[in-house]
């Protein structure tokens, strides 16, 4: 019994910490949250119906800490971190085994230094840093600037790169960058061709550091690269992956892998020309929509739960994907009966009860896709201090419109997160008193006091982050945050869904 799991409490119910009398809570803890147990404390001063907790929040200090044991076990949940990473996406997936079993994949990496930090945090204690998978969407900064301190570290591995097909080429210029462009004789249509399949076109476009001078996305890759723990590069769609019937799956986790759950591959959808030569359209003349339409799209699917990584679709991508799904020339006009068929119909490739919210809440979205997915719960990944207003309002009164249930729930980093209205007051006051003392008589203890304390006003301002955690074992899903309060007793807040034997879901 060298660890076990927090469970989840039944009605709702909040799981505690206790210290030693067995009646005082310490701490809220949350399902799946991982629990080293002291074998021996337990076999010699035994508790009955308790297990001995070994907790060390300051690391050097010992303490034990209780917890009943029908609230502990010994599986975890499948769990999803939305991390907050300011202006972009970033979040990781924890598939629920234990061991060289267990899988971890690291979707994005926003634009900032947030995502290292969590994987230092998380990781480096128990598992090491040699992760499963890292997907890149597609090549946008809030999305993949954050893998650069994480690729170009050598202690950090991933068994695979997968990205979209589309990456950026050290070159100037917009649809230049992604290769050459083709239009199909038969329909007009114009189509990017030099797509990244395998990791040798990567090795080819990124090994020579002379030509990737300054260029960003060429930056990051030249690095992962140089990174000997990077194993492998693969473009993943609706073409590349594990192909099974007409469905395309993450490699490692098709119904054919048997793990109980599926990651299924919606986007990019590829097409073939006459030589029968991968391609992806070119969705709309600005580059921009374009190379974010072509994001990679995943759908996780765990017994009665789904849930959607929506990357940052826009109209025209959702238009041709809702046309591709549900095989239609024309999008149909919104006032016709064919527009309420076609929603009816992509449900069952789009429909999920947990969305993340494509563009990081912009208001390019259709209602036809919103409608498709029909979600009981939305995650919404932005920042502040940024030009886009994300998320913006009358995004959100759309999704509440088009969302499960009657109280669909809005959850997002930005708005999540706790950050001090100002600055610490006793602090700036008592550093203006040293500052008059060490004008009258200047001394060393003074000038490091002085040097202490702007360092601790030079901190984030942020108290609590916005993360948002999704857990699921296939019967039931919470959607966790936490309180800002940053309270050990109050220090979660969560959403509980469980869908009946009718097939409704029902939130607790």
């Amino acid at each position: 019994m060298a660890h076990k799991y927090v469970g989840l409490g039944k009605n709702g119910k909040k799981i505690f910490l206790y210290k030693d009398d067995l009646s005082t809570k310490v701490r809220q803890v949350l399902w799946g949250d991982w629990l080293r147990i002291d074998k021996e404390k337990h076999e010699t001063d035994p508790k009955p119906g308790w297990l001995p907790v070994i907790w060390a929040p300051k690391l050097l200090e010992r303490q034990w800490l209780y917890i009943k044991e029908e609230e502990t076990t010994d599986k975890r949940p499948l769990e999803i971190i939305f991390l907050d990473v300011g202006q972009g996406d970033g979040s990781v997936l924890i598939t629920p085994e234990s061991g060289a079993k267990e899988k971890i994949i690291v979707i994005d990496a926003g634009e900032g230094g947030n995502m290292r930090a969590f994987l230092n945090g998380r990781f480096r204690a128990y598992r090491g840093f040699n992760f499963d998978a890292a997907v890149i969407t597609h090549p946008d900064q809030d999305h993949y600037l954050g893998f650069e301190k994480i690729f170009e570290d050598h202690d950090i591995g991933f068994k695979t790169i997968y990205h979209s097909g589309l990456v950026e080429r050290p070159v100037s210029g917009t649809f230049d960058k992604l290769g050459e462009m083709k239009t199909d004789p038969a329909t007009g249509v114009k189509y990017l061709v030099d797509l990244a399949e395998e990791k040798q076109t990567i090795e080819d476009i990124y090994s020579d550091p002379e030509k990737i001078r300054k260029f960003s996305f060429p930056g990051v890759m030249h690095k992962a690269l140089q990174n000997e723990k990077i194993k492998d590069y693969r473009m993943l769609s609706t073409g590349h992956g594990t192909l099974e019937g007409e469905q395309a799956y993450m490699p490692g986790f098709a119904p054919s892998d048997h793990r109980g759950y599926t990651v299924e591959v919606l986007g990019p959808v590829v097409e073939y020309d006459s030589e029968q030569k991968p391609r992806l359209r070119r969705i709309s003349s600005a580059y921009g929509e374009t190379k974010n339409g072509h994001s990679v799209i995943l759908k996780l699917e765990y017994g009665d739960f789904k849930v959607l990584f929506g990357g940052d679709l826009n109209i025209p991508a959702e238009k041709f994907l809702l046309k591709h799904y549900t095989g239609r020339e024309k999008f149909p006009s919104k006032k016709s009966a064919d527009y309420l068929m076609m929603i009816q119909e992509a449900k069952p490739t789009f429909g999920a009860e947990v969305m993340k919210v494509c563009h990081h809440g912009s208001e390019k979205v259709t209602d036809a896709f919103l409608a498709a997915v029909n979600p009981a719960c939305f995650v919404i990944s932005s920042g502040d201090q940024e030009g886009h207003v994300h998320p913006r309002p009358d995004l959100l009164g759309r999704l509440g419109r088009f969302g499960r249930g009657e109280s669909p729930v809005l959850l997002s980093t930005e708005l999540q997160r706790s950050t001090r209205e100002r600055e610490d007051r006793k602090l700036v006051a008592a550093m203006h008193k040293e500052v008059d003392k060490l004008a009258k008589s200047p001394t060393e203890k003074i000038r490091k006091s002085l040097h202490k304390n702007i360092k601790e006003l030079g901190k984030t301002n942020v108290s609590v982050y916005g993360a948002i955690y999704v857990k699921t074992d296939g019967k039931k899903l919470i959607a966790a945050f936490k309180n800002e309060l940053d309270a050990p007793k109050k220090k979660w807040f969560y959403f509980e869904y469980s869908i009946d034997e009718a097939g409704n879901l029902v939130q607790t």
